[in-house]
Order: structure tokens, then sequence, then C-alpha cells
């Protein structure tokens, strides 16, 4: 790497308060805010709206929605389009 034109690349701590999970990782990212980390040293931390410890794809509590019958409401509260293609009319 070019040397000046880089930000530095040191630990970081990305915390994911929804999911209280909190992992070390290197990173550009640097905040003002700090957390003595389990090894004993003290590291910048960065909050994280959502992490893999609450996404509801990796935590698995997705929920399914009910897609069947939406078109047949629709077109039944509003109508089908003159002229679309699969009508009548």
């Amino acid at each position: 790497m070019k040397p000046g034109i880089h930000p530095p690349y040191e630990p970081v701590v990305f915390r994911d308060k929804a999911g209280g999970f909190a992992f070390l990782t290197r990173s550009t990212l640097t905040s003002e805010k700090t957390v003595e980390w389990e090894d004993g040293h003290t590291y910048p931390v960065v909050d994280v709206e959502i992490s893999s410890a609450s996404h509801p794809f990796y935590t698995g509590t997705a929920r399914v929605l009910d897609t069947a019958g939406r078109v047949e409401r629709f077109e039944k509260r509003y109508g089908t389009r003159a002229g679309a293609p699969g009508t009548a009319g």
C-alpha cells in the first residue's frame, strides 16, 4: 500500500446492542467511545443497529407472510384492468 494515503487499520469492537453481541476485529472505522475487552485492553467501540446475532434471517425468527390470495383480494376489491393480458375485458 502507498504510505500516507490510507486510514489506519486498527482493532475495533463492533457491538450490537439489540442482540447483546460484540466482536473484536480490525477496521478503518473508529469512535470516541471505548470499551474494555476480555483481554484487558481498551478498544474503540462502534455500535451497530443489527448484526448476525439479531437479524431475523440468521436467528431463524423470520416471519413468513401469507401471500396466498393477495392478488385475488386486490382484484376483488378494485377489479381488473380492462385489456390487461389474461383478463376478459
